[in-house]
């Protein structure tokens, strides 16, 4: 396979660029990556319809993934529940190595072909589940042996990758490939290929979320008010809807704890 994340920069003597060179050329790349994400739509539509069908049944929502690609996962799995209000076990993120490894490398974890699975069946991971495999290099053992047993069980695969014709991409059956080419920092996937990875994810579990029935016109009427922020978010929101003032809209938010149920409440 052509391992372009691999490749070297398309910019030499780093250390010998002005800062505003280095902040200039790191930023003129960052622009190709939407472009690559948009090339891959076709892509990120099959597996978020296949997510959401298969979540309207009772399935869940599995990411693995080692370092950046790894924590990418959890990051997108833990702000489901208090985005779109919904059970912390629907989205699940996890981490070759624990979750030690999303603060501190964890040597050689991710070369482990069998621990993806042990780490899955934690979570009695079923034929009604979606699992995602995240890689940018399209080669890491841990993802690639996950895959492979939740092929075995049933269970629906896809991936997201930033490489052609990979190895993870050959097992998922619902692959995602965003072409990022060489990184600034040559090797360095927590640039280019992590901001793809990012940007898919959040198409992801957002177009699923709202195939779910977890947003109404273009807000967050699930969202779980855990600040203050939050509160004041929702009580405008419920103003909104209801034409209430804020005094009044605040105490509904208050009794029913979310948008949508002080609305439907309100209207009854």
């Amino acid at each position: 396979m052509d391992r372009t994340t691999e490749k070297d920069s398309r910019y030499n003597d780093l250390e010998k660029m002005s800062l505003r060179d280095i902040l200039q050329n790191i930023n003129n790349e960052d622009q190709t990556v939407p472009l690559a994400v948009a090339a891959a739509l076709p892509q990120i539509e099959a597996l978020a319809a296949v997510t959401a069908a298969k979540m309207k049944q009772g399935g869940r929502l599995f990411y693995i993934g080692a370092g950046t690609s790894g924590r990418l996962g959890i990051v997108d799995a833990s702000e489901c529940p208090p985005t779109f209000g919904v059970p912390f076990d629907w989205v699940v993120g996890i981490i070759a190595g624990g979750d030690g490894a999303i603060r501190k490398a964890v040597e050689f974890a991710e070369d482990d072909v069998n621990q993806a699975w042990k780490d899955l069946l934690a979570y009695d991971i079923n034929s009604k589940d979606v699992l995602v495999g995240i890689a940018a290099s399209g080669t890491t053992p841990y993802v690639i042996g996950g895959l492979e047993k939740a092929d075995e069980n049933n269970v629906t695969t896809g991936c997201i990758v930033c490489n052609c014709g990979s190895p993870v991409a050959a097992v998922a059956k619902y692959s995602v490939e965003v072409i990022t080419g060489p990184e600034f920092l040559t090797g360095s996937t927590r640039m280019k290929a992590g901001t793809a990875q990012k940007l898919v994810l959040n198409m992801l579990s957002t177009s699923v979320m709202i195939q779910l029935g977890r947003v109404k016109g273009n807000k967050m009427v699930d969202m779980q008010l855990t600040n203050n922020k939050l509160v004041d978010r929702g009580t405008r929101m419920v103003m909104k809807e209801t034409g209430l003032d804020e005094q009044t809209a605040g105490r509904l938010l208050e009794k029913y704890g979310s948008v949508r149920k002080a609305v439907e409440n309100y209207r009854i």
